[in-house]
């Protein structure tokens, strides 16, 4: 609800600013784009609003329109919002906040990250789960690439072999492709067979969000790999001897 509003404002400052420079909401100019892409975000969170409220919504649906259409006045929006905000703080005051869902929606619950005592896991599994749930999944399988690199990195450092996965001549860790055949190498552990079968998978995946320019990520490519995603992270940070393995029996796998 709060992410909605502040699209709203930012919409309206948009529109401004475009005002007083002169140019229009509409072509191509800096100010036409950005307000395209802020009325997607807004579109997309209002619709997901919209699947967990009462009532027609079409008339919300409309004000939205104006607040976000080149075409509007400036009375229009700045009327259309004012509109807009009272019914999205009245109508949807009750709905769980977007906070709430991030800590176990997505694709890793945060409370399981939470156990590890490292701050920088949470926080990088908090974004994935957020590109998760606002339909960004690009950069959901960049997130997930992350954190997948991290844990393994932290399996290795725990055992005091990090230097296995080292570039020799620069002491840069590598790439997460050659973390990953390290990992599935390495013989003071022994991987799940699941996470063996399917570990290469998952860094393709990530690989393709932010290096492919033609890829764009989907909600069924992240959810085919989510299990054996969270399964892979929650082993190798056991490994790293920082999540007991009770953390990983008091939530079930996805």
């Amino acid at each position: 609800m709060e992410r909605l509003l502040s699209l709203i404002k930012v919409g309206l400052e948009v529109a401004k600013t475009a005002r007083r420079n002169r140019k229009p909401l509409s072509g191509a100019n800096f100010y036409a784009t950005k307000m395209v892409r802020v009325r997607a975000d807004a579109t997309n969170l209002f619709s997901r609003l919209a699947d967990k409220s009462v009532g027609d919504t079409s008339a919300l649906a409309e004000l939205m329109q104006q607040v976000f259409s080149a075409g509007s006045t400036a009375r229009e929006r700045a009327q259309a919002a004012a509109e807009l905000e009272f019914h999205i703080k009245t109508n949807w005051a009750e709905l769980p906040s977007d906070n709430g869902r991030l800590e176990e929606s997505g694709v890793i619950p945060l409370a399981i990250l939470s156990e590890t005592g490292r701050g920088y896991l949470v926080s990088v599994g908090r974004q994935a789960n957020g590109c998760y749930t606002y339909g960004w999944y690009d950069g959901c399988a960049v997130m997930m690439r992350r954190l997948l690199e991290s844990s393994i990195i932290e399996a290795f450092e725990a055992k005091g072999i990090d230097g296995k996965i080292k570039n020799q001549a620069t002491g840069d860790f590598l790439q997460l492709a050659k973390l990953i055949e390290a990992a599935l190498a390495e013989t003071s552990w022994n991987l799940p067979r699941n996470v063996r079968k399917e570990i290469r998978n998952l860094g393709d995946l990530g690989h393709r969000s932010a290096h492919n320019r033609y890829y764009l990520a989907r909600k069924p490519d992240i959810d085919k790999h989510a299990g054996a995603y969270r399964e892979a992270v929650e082993t190798l940070l056991h490994l790293a001897g920082i999540l007991e393995p009770q953390a990983r029996s008091r939530v079930s796998h996805r």
